[in-house]
């Protein structure tokens, strides 16, 4: 069982304190090392991206825009509207661009569209990642379906479909692979339960972590975007933070109905997004690039994939199995993850998430990013020591 000292005590209390004022998410890492300087931050193994596709980011951005001198332009003019943007990226999704709505992160486009088009009753599995039942409007119930720990959290798909018709909801959100648990719905399964539920008037399905999941061997990259000539009333909302790497640039999309677009662009979407942003939708396009990237994807699945399995080996902790680029890991020893959240950061330099925010959890929970192999090294050592 972990147990702090009287220093780490003093600053477990600051850590919370600081925790508390960020609400249901974590303070960022620069707020950790501007209020509490003290600490030695090593890994930040608590905010999810792909470190390696940010390293190809920035290898592109020196090169188009520093080296060339074109940042200043960059920084200096607006960048396209929406829909300019949105027609950057609709031939490669294979997808009219009047059914695009580029978002300034994936929180923008949730907000959006709770606020607009989600009518009185709103479904959420819980645990999930806590904007879709925190940013509703006041006049929406929000239904909660719990997961059940039993079976590791896992979507049971036919009492899903059963209280969603009972429950007689409007719709329904679907965060696949899921937060915090990385829990994943495979796309035939995915298909079945949008078939079942097409009389709902929105599915808004999140894949924020897709590229992480795969199907097959070879971690072919799994689309959807297709399902969407389908089935009209799937909203899916995809944002590029953790895939790419860019959460500082705030990126993101949404597929949805023409209509809807053209409501959110009529009620003051126009420029949204940033420079950095509009730069990163043109190379995310390029065959070039995403041929590079493919490379580092895989690679990143495949020693994400590796570091969970050296994790679940440490018998004081279960770590639940996940289609993402982070773990739910269950503490066992009777710490609580307040305190792992501390040792790790205190001791180690490592910072990482408790889950004790998180409802439908039913134990100790922390969430533990997947960084670069030697990082993964890292913290893989740190909690060996820590526990064993």
């Amino acid at each position: 069982m972990i147990e702090l000292n009287e220093q780490e005590k003093r600053l477990a209390a600051k850590i919370k304190r600081l925790k508390e004022s960020s609400g249901s998410h974590s303070p960022s890492i620069f707020t950790i090392a501007q209020k509490l300087p003290e600490l030695q931050i090593k890994v930040d193994a608590c905010f999810l991206s792909n470190p390696y596709a940010t390293e190809l980011f920035l290898n592109y951005l020196k090169k188009d825009l520093i080296d060339s001198g074109k940042l200043r332009d960059v920084l200096e003019f607006y960048p396209s509207q929406n829909s300019v943007i949105a027609d950057v990226i609709a031939q490669y999704l294979n997808i009219d661009a009047e059914n695009i709505f580029i978002g300034n992160g994936a929180i923008e486009i949730i907000q959006a569209v709770l606020h607009n088009f989600v009518g009185k009753k709103l479904i959420v599995n819980i645990p999930t990642f806590s904007s879709y039942y925190e940013f509703v409007r006041a006049d929406t119930q929000v239904l909660y379906f719990q997961l059940l720990k039993e079976k590791q959290y896992a979507l049971d798909i036919e009492r899903y479909i059963k209280f969603v018709k009972d429950s007689k909801a409007d719709s329904i959100v679907i965060i696949n692979p899921n937060n915090p648990d990385g829990g994943y719905i495979n796309y035939e399964n995915l298909r079945y339960i949008l078939t079942e539920l097409k009389h709902l008037s929105n599915i808004i399905l999140d894949e924020s972590f897709i590229h992480f999941a795969y199907e097959n061997k070879q971690y072919d990259l799994v689309q959807t975007e297709q399902l969407f000539k389908e089935f009209p009333n799937l909203i899916i909302i995809k944002s590029m933070s953790k895939d790419f790497g860019i959460a500082g640039i705030r990126s993101g999309y949404g597929i949805m109905s023409k209509d809807k677009v053209a409501s959110l662009l009529h009620n003051g979407y126009l420029w949204n997004s940033s420079g950095l942003s509009e730069y990163f939708f043109r190379l995310y396009v390029q065959k070039y690039f995403l041929q590079e990237y493919e490379k580092i994807r895989k690679k990143y699945i495949s020693q994400t994939q590796v570091f969970y399995n050296n994790l679940s080996k440490i018998q004081a902790i279960k770590v639940y199995p996940s289609m993402s680029n982070f773990a739910l890991v269950e503490l066992l020893d009777k710490s609580t993850s307040a305190d792992f959240v501390t040792k790790m950061l205190v001791k180690y330099g490592i910072y990482t998430r408790t889950c004790n925010d998180k409802i439908g959890l039913d134990g100790e929970f922390v969430r533990i990013a997947s960084r670069t192999y030697e990082e993964n090294e890292i913290i893989s050592n740190a909690m060996k020591d820590l526990f064993l």
